[in-house]
């Protein structure tokens, strides 16, 4: 591997394996995506010459390269297969010693689980990414608007799937605040 490949592989790759988590919902399939991402670059070494912003274009990469991998799945499995997949995914959070934190981030890998993926992927690249709306609209080659846009219908989808565990949780502190 060219210390160039391997350089960029140290500093993207953990974002970029992420992202593909997200869309995909297999970790097995991140890892073919991430896969098919670096061969991609180790076969065209001058790929990100040139660039403004090479994580923007990794992103974007990773992002199509799921999204591919999506459709070919989508062509090869029923319907009902793959919405068993979806279910019986494990989700992109590591695990927890604490059984109140591990049931939060259960619960929030089966919410964001609902979005559609291109929902999924604004909400993943806007929290876990940082990136502004502008920088989302470059990976994903949508409008800031677009952006935006997904990003507010997935905050309140995942706010109506959230609510009953914040009350729980609300009401389990205020519980325990009062005694």
């Amino acid at each position: 591997m060219p210390a160039d490949l391997a350089r960029i592989y140290d500093e993207h790759a953990q974002a970029l394996f992420a992202l593909a988590l997200n869309v995909t919902r297999r970790d097995a399939d991140a890892r073919d995506v991430l896969q098919e991402v670096f061969g991609r670059l180790a076969a065209r070494p001058g790929l990100l010459e040139g660039l403004e912003n090479p994580k923007a274009f990794l992103l974007r990469l990773t992002h199509n390269q799921a999204i591919d991998l999506l459709r070919r799945r989508a062509a090869r499995e029923k319907p009902d297969l793959a919405r068993e997949a979806e279910a019986s995914a494990g989700h992109p959070f590591a695990a927890s010693a604490r059984a109140d934190e591990e049931e939060f981030r259960r619960a929030l890998a089966d919410a964001l689980g609902v979005l559609p993926p291109e929902q999924r992927t604004v909400v993943h690249l806007k929290l876990w990414e940082q990136a502004t709306f502008e920088d989302i609209a470059q990976v994903l080659g949508i409008s800031p608007n677009t952006a935006a846009s997904r990003y507010r219908y997935a905050i309140d989808k995942l706010r109506v799937q959230l609510r009953p565990l914040y009350n729980e949780i609300k009401n389990t502190w205020m519980t325990s605040n009062n005694s």
